[in-house]
């Protein structure tokens, strides 16, 4: 493993940062970038390939400067990938835990607006896992990891809608209002601390961007079954739990669509 350091006179905000980044996204040398706008630093970790890197920095005409070039023991394990992974592990555990217990709630309350938020839950716990795979790995995983989190999100909306469909057509009973609206503040909760403490880690990287995208969804989400529970309380209907379905899986839908443009 190598780490080069190099001055970018022209690095003047995160627009350049996400320039550079894009531009060395692709190259199989790279394994991560560390940026110090404030000192116009970039420091490249990478096996091998330094003309490549350079060439391609060079392209760019914001200045590039080799500075110097040297060994490095470790791969990139540094306080940003501690802190990438802290983060990562406490909401990956926070989504499972709501996935089962809002799963079960959605069971025995027979809301379908429950159950599409669990499922929501363990769909952004595989993605956060995924996102794990990737903290201090190839930028090139790192995109890949993003776009199989998009896929599985319009996986998981498709399943949804056909659901929404066969319970519209069917004949249900009407949800638990109070164990909607209780779970669901709960649940609001959670992510909100989960989306604080990834927006705090301020990182560009396509995997954490994912993340990001997932919790604001959820955030949205809890909000609107909260809501929903107050109308079927309000119509003594089915119809507001499978609406905010519906929405739940449009949402989903959206995020995924988001999340491949990153790559």
């Amino acid at each position: 493993m190598h780490k080069t350091r190099f001055r970018i006179s022209k690095l003047d905000c995160s627009s350049e940062e996400q320039l550079i980044r894009l531009k060395l996204q692709n190259n199989s040398h790279v394994e991560s970038l560390a940026f110090d706008i404030s000192n116009r630093l970039l420091i490249v970790y990478h096996n091998g390939g330094l003309e490549n890197i350079s060439s391609e920095l060079e392209s760019l005409n914001l200045g590039c400067v080799l500075l110097s070039t040297e060994n490095s023991d470790t791969s990139f394990e540094h306080d940003t990938v501690r802190s990438q992974r802290n983060i990562l592990w406490i909401v990956l555990l926070i989504n499972f835990l709501f996935f089962v217990i809002e799963i079960v709630a959605g069971i025995v309350s027979e809301s379908m607006g429950l159950i599409a938020d669990s499922l929501d839950m363990l769909a952004d716990s595989i993605v956060y896992g995924l996102a794990l795979y990737a903290v201090g790995g190839l930028l090139i995983r790192k995109k890949k990891v993003a776009k199989t989190a998009g896929y599985f999100q319009i996986l998981l909306a498709v399943t949804g809608f056909f659901e929404i469909i066969r319970r519209y057509l069917g004949v249900e009973e009407v949800p638990e209002y109070k164990v909607m609206i209780v779970i669901s503040v709960i649940a609001l909760a959670a992510n909100v601390l989960c989306l604080y403490l990834m927006l705090r880690n301020r990182s560009k990287e396509v995997h954490m961007q994912a993340s990001v995208i997932f919790t604001s969804n959820d955030v949205v989400v809890n909000s609107g079954v909260i809501l929903a529970g107050f109308l079927v309380h309000w119509f003594d209907s089915n119809l507001p739990d499978l609406i905010i379905g519906a929405v739940i899986f449009v949402i989903v839908a959206r995020g995924a669509y988001r999340i491949l443009r990153l790559g």
